[in-house]
């Protein structure tokens, strides 16, 4: 692997290269390792995914969710890999890593530290990135000791038509439904901790 910073497509490239791919996020043009998962991580990461493929079904809308190994480009330079992302539409098809157009993305929150720094630092540039993807409408951070969601979600003005001034609802909670519109679809928080 080269010391030059890499491109996503450049990450990909080489991605694929290997017997076995690498379970990485690029950062800045870098190779990251994605840290080994706790197992209260993995619960939390399958849950979110069955609920949001209830919620989905539910609504009679199409799209799919995945569970890792997917990436989302930030930038150039940049491709982060959510926990589990939601997108609409017709399934992928190919061989490809890469969702374009996720609605949601979720980060189940880890115990550790990120690469460069506090996992609060790691946390806001994540929500950053996730913001900057424009087809994004809302971010969940699950935290499974605490069993909250923080829900980001992209503001509506007073006309309902979304915000040019990228005005950003917050709120964490630990029960009660959560509605994500768009895409249109209600989910029970207690279930994300089942």
């Amino acid at each position: 692997m080269s010391n030059a910073p890499f491109t996503v497509s450049e990450f990909l490239s080489w991605a694929e290269t290997r017997l076995e791919p690498p379970r990485a996020e690029l950062i800045a043009g870098r190779v990251v390792p994605i840290a080994p998962q706790s197992p209260e991580h993995a619960r939390a990461r399958f849950e979110a995914s069955r609920v949001l493929r209830h919620a989905l079904t539910a609504a009679g809308l199409a799209g799919e969710i995945f569970t890792g190994g997917m990436l989302v480009p930030i930038a150039a330079d940049t491709a982060y890999e959510p926990d589990v992302v939601l997108r609409l539409g017709t399934p992928l098809i190919g061989g490809g890593r890469i969702v374009t157009d996720p609605v949601i993305v979720v980060d189940v929150a880890a115990a550790t530290p990120g690469a460069n720094g506090s996992a609060a630092d790691a946390r806001a540039a994540r929500l950053a990135g996730w913001l900057a993807v424009p087809s994004v409408a809302h971010c969940l951070l699950v935290d499974p000791i605490g069993r909250t969601v923080t829900h980001h979600a992209r503001g509506a003005d007073g006309n309902g038509e979304d915000s040019d001034h990228g005005r950003l609802i917050v709120r964490t909670r630990d029960a009660g439904l959560l509605t994500l519109d768009p895409p249109g679809i209600t989910i029970e928080i207690a279930d994300l901790f089942a």
